[in-house]
């Protein structure tokens, strides 16, 4: 007998020697075996010979051992049953860079109206006004007067959209224009006094984001063409000033429209079931949006065309936090096992996610439920992905995937449910979308229209305050935790410089001016009002009691001769031209 063979025969008896229960694993020894699991995971030969398969070793075989698994439907992906072993450390894919709150150029906004303007900045607002002057002055000739086709400006833009948020944040945004204005009682007394009934609906009627004479140019290479530039602009505010948290969501948001568009959507489990969707990226933490994309169908060729398909369109989603080691969450009309490994690869993300069960990855196991028990739990494991399928009731299951999770927890404090941790992780963050989409509803600024660029606006305008919510809520903002409020305080902001401006008229009811002036805080001393015919006061400018009979045209100042200037009735239209 050789040196070897005698060698072996040694080992041999004193493995033979060895007691099978000398070792027991306790509860102090838990963290030994961890770290024995993780040395075992360091050793190639260990992880080759866990990955191989039946087919893998025709020679040999019998010295091999076979590690339990799954096959799935294509015949060729391969699930293990146990849990591989894994590293302590943590993954590298599972580090979040890029601290989530409010960035440097954001924290200077601390009102309200500084907040939504990060949104709807400047540059926005003179869009608006430029493309409505436009349209204004197409139709001006069709008005019999003048000053019914007035063009407007920015002060005046921005009134408009307090009224709407005004009315949104009073749940009237569906209410009927005569019944916000009128005059008995029952209207809203802020409408009537920042603006007339009939230049609100003027505005609205002609509010646009894009230059009509050129829209059809645009239009040939983009179905987004009439508010494509405001939409990326307002896009491009969103991913500039915050930082979402680890976790984020990606979902459809439809928003209600039933007049003709190109690209509308019909789902039936939504509540408005027809309407312009949208996908929306969102901080499922502090339901945040950070980048939106209108679903549009195919478009022309050109710089707009894209694929459509869910991968695709979670890749165009993910951009602003690509590399930054965050989780995705999201529905089984996204999630597929060639996008988990895509986000992994090529953009450092997770993704947790239902799996349809026609996938051709899962086993079949996975997908019949029959002979299974309530609350019982399947898993598969792959290197970076695990998979599960729950049965909840009978006859029903859910299949989930994740590429976050690596092993095969219960959560305790489901009870009886005995749910694994992967589907409350889920239940989670999966509902980030829905309830911006709750938010919007609950204070919805949009009035009916037949536009469906005025639909995609009137949802921007609802994320607008949501966004600028969260920003001054993070940057220390008394007064934001109520969002009713905190819409108030917006729309009375909004509308200031415009009430102020029309307290100044003076050719309206004394009983209007008035109550415009005390709402804007202007004193009434420096507008007066008219006195009758024939009526003799001081002279406003003389410290002796003389009375006279003139006033200023402009004011309604009594005024003596000798501090009046007397213009002939040429210099009065002249200088009646000029200003």
């Amino acid at each position: 007998m050789g040196d070897y063979e005698k060698e072996q025969a040694r080992l041999l008896r004193l493995f033979e020697e060895v007691e099978p229960d000398e070792d027991p694993i306790d509860e102090e020894s838990e963290n030994e075996e961890d770290g024995i699991e993780a040395q075992l995971e360091n050793s190639d030969t260990e992880q080759d010979a866990d990955s191989s398969d039946s087919e893998g070793n025709e020679e040999g075989s019998s010295k091999t051992t076979r590690v339990p698994s799954f096959t799935g439907k294509d015949g060729q992906t391969v699930w293990k049953k146990s849990v591989p072993n894994r590293k302590v450390r943590t993954r590298r894919h599972n580090i979040v860079i890029h601290l989530p709150g409010v960035r440097p150029h954001g924290k200077h906004a601390t009102t309200a109206m500084e907040c939504w303007g990060l949104f709807f900045s400047r540059e926005i607002l003179e869009l608006l006004v430029e493309n409505t002057n436009k349209m204004i002055n197409r139709v001006a000739d069709h008005f019999s007067r003048s000053r019914d086709a007035k063009p407007t400006d920015l002060v005046e833009i921005k009134a408009l959209l307090g009224l709407l948020y005004l009315a949104g944040c009073l749940k009237s945004s569906r209410l009927s224009v005569e019944e916000l204005w009128t005059t008995d009682g029952t209207g809203v007394e802020r409408f009537w006094l920042t603006m007339s009934k009939e230049r609100f609906l003027f505005l609205l009627r002609y509010l646009r984001f894009d230059d009509k004479e050129t829209r059809e140019q645009r239009r040939a290479i983009d179905k987004l063409a009439p508010i494509r530039n405001l939409f990326d602009i307002f896009v491009e505010n969103c991913k500039k000033y915050y930082t979402v948290s680890e976790y984020t969501t990606i979902d459809e948001k439809l928003e209600a429209f039933r007049g003709r568009c190109g690209f509308k959507q019909y789902i039936p489990n939504k509540p408005s079931k027809y309407g312009v969707k949208i996908f929306a990226l969102v901080d499922a933490k502090t339901m945040y949006t950070q980048n939106l994309e209108v679903y549009v169908g195919k478009q022309p060729d050109g710089p707009y065309c894209f694929p459509n398909d869910a991968k695709s369109i979670v890749e165009r989603i993910v951009a602003p936090i690509s590399g930054t080691g965050r989780n995705v969450t999201c529905d089984n009309w996204f999630t597929s096992f060639p996008l988990i490994l895509k986000l992994k690869t090529d953009h450092k993300l997770t993704l947790v996610g239902t799996v349809r069960k026609n996938k051709k990855e899962l086993p079949a196991e996975f997908v019949n439920t029959k002979a299974r028990p309530l609350q019982s739990t399947m898993f598969g494991f792959q290197e970076e992905t695990t998979i599960l399928s729950y049965v909840p009731k009978k006859g029903k299951n859910v299949i989930l995937a994740s590429s976050m999770h690596h092993d095969d927890k219960i959560d305790m404090s489901t009870g009886e449910k005995f749910k694994p941790e992967i589907i409350t992780f889920y239940n989670c963050t999966k509902g980030g979308v829905d309830t911006v989409d709750k938010l919007c509803a609950t204070y919805n600024v949009a009035r009916n229209t037949r536009r469906w660029p005025m639909v995609i606006f009137f949802s921007l305008m609802n994320l607008a305050g949501i966004n600028s919510q969260i920003i001054a809520k993070a940057n220390g903002s008394s007064n934001v935790s109520v969002r009713r409020l905190y819409l108030k305080n917006l729309a009375l902001a909004l509308t200031e410089d415009h009430l102020r401006r029309r307290a100044q008229v003076t050719n309206i009811p004394r009983r209007v001016r008035e109550r415009r002036q005390e709402v804007a805080g202007i004193s009434s001393s420096t507008v007066v009002a008219p006195s009758p015919p024939g009526t003799r006061k001081r002279c406003h400018f003389c410290s002796k009691d003389s009375k006279t009979k003139y006033t200023c045209k402009k004011c309604n100042k009594f005024l003596c001769l000798s501090h009046a200037e007397m213009l002939c009735p040429q210099c009065v239209r002249i200088h009646e031209e000029e200003f």
